[in-house]
């Protein structure tokens, strides 16, 4: 079930949103800039039928799936504050974020 979009909407793609979930969509993670708290555990679903990962950029950070076929789901629980940047390994231009605060 999708929503349609109004246009303020659309003008407002770049600013964070709160919530614990993020579609894998188009080549591109929804919402771009997610906005949690401590202890929220994120899940992201693909909803295209090419395959994506959730993988932090540079390394050691926490975020590391498996290639998701679609409908596939992955998880995590952020435990500690911060920008937690990720992207798509297989499509490098997807990028996101994660903001978690206390």
């Amino acid at each position: 079930m999708s929503m349609p979009m109004s246009p303020s909407a659309k003008g407002a793609q770049a600013a964070p949103v709160t919530g614990d979930a993020v579609a894998i969509k188009n080549f591109a993670f929804s919402p771009a800039k997610l906005e949690i708290k401590v202890g929220t555990t994120v899940t992201w679903t693909n909803q295209d039928t090419d395959a994506h990962t959730v993988t932090s950029t540079g390394s050691g950070g926490p975020l590391r799936s498996a290639a998701l076929a679609t409908h596939d789901t992955y998880r995590h629980t952020f435990t500690k504050p911060g920008t937690y940047a990720y992207l798509c390994t297989i499509h490098p231009f997807m990028t996101a974020t994660v903001e978690v605060t206390r």
